[in-house]
């Protein structure tokens, strides 16, 4: 859509936290150490399980992550509301993938459930959104997703009902 690719690298999701690919004021990925994926594998605006649109991506596990040594000293396991966070960014690139004005927020999500932990000795996480409603209105820019992430090929978390909005103020 918008005539962008449907994958996208690394250096393309830098581009992005610095404002680049989708214009200036509009849809940004959080720069590192915030930036919770390294690759975006497939993206669509009417895939997915829903026909609304989908977004897989990757995120490379290693044990030197900022993260492993504050969370916790001797006992590292990646912060759960970074897993949502990845799901949240995913959502609000599609939406700019889309493009669609305006910078993205998180609104809120329906439902999270946390059922395994993301430990240094993990390799990759997986990162899968699909759409339950895209909307576009003169008023209203707003995505709603469900999600789950996977480390390593087990489902680790799932989200139901995420929305980010697009706002041009």
């Amino acid at each position: 859509m918008a005539g962008f690719p449907t994958s996208f690298g690394k250096e393309d999701l830098l581009k992005c936290a610095r404002g680049e690919l989708f214009g200036e004021g509009n849809a940004q990925l959080p720069a590192p150490p915030m930036l919770m994926m390294d690759r975006i594998t497939e993206i669509s605006g009417d895939g997915g399980e829903h026909g609304k649109g989908h977004v897989i991506a990757e995120f490379d596990i290693t044990p030197d992550l900022w993260f492993f040594d504050c969370h916790f000293p001797g006992n590292p396991i990646m912060p759960g509301c970074l897993g949502l966070d990845g799901l949240w960014q995913l959502t609000g690139f599609n939406l700019g993938w889309r493009g669609w004005q305006g910078r993205g927020y998180a609104l809120g999500v329906g439902e999270v459930k946390l059922t395994g932990m993301v430990r240094p000795d993990r390799k990759m996480l997986t990162y899968r959104v699909n759409f339950t409603k895209a909307v576009q209105t003169r008023r209203l820019t707003m995505g709603v997703a469900d999600g789950i992430v996977e480390a390593d090929g087990e489902v680790i978390y799932q989200v139901k009902d995420m929305k980010v909005a697009l706002s041009e103020s």
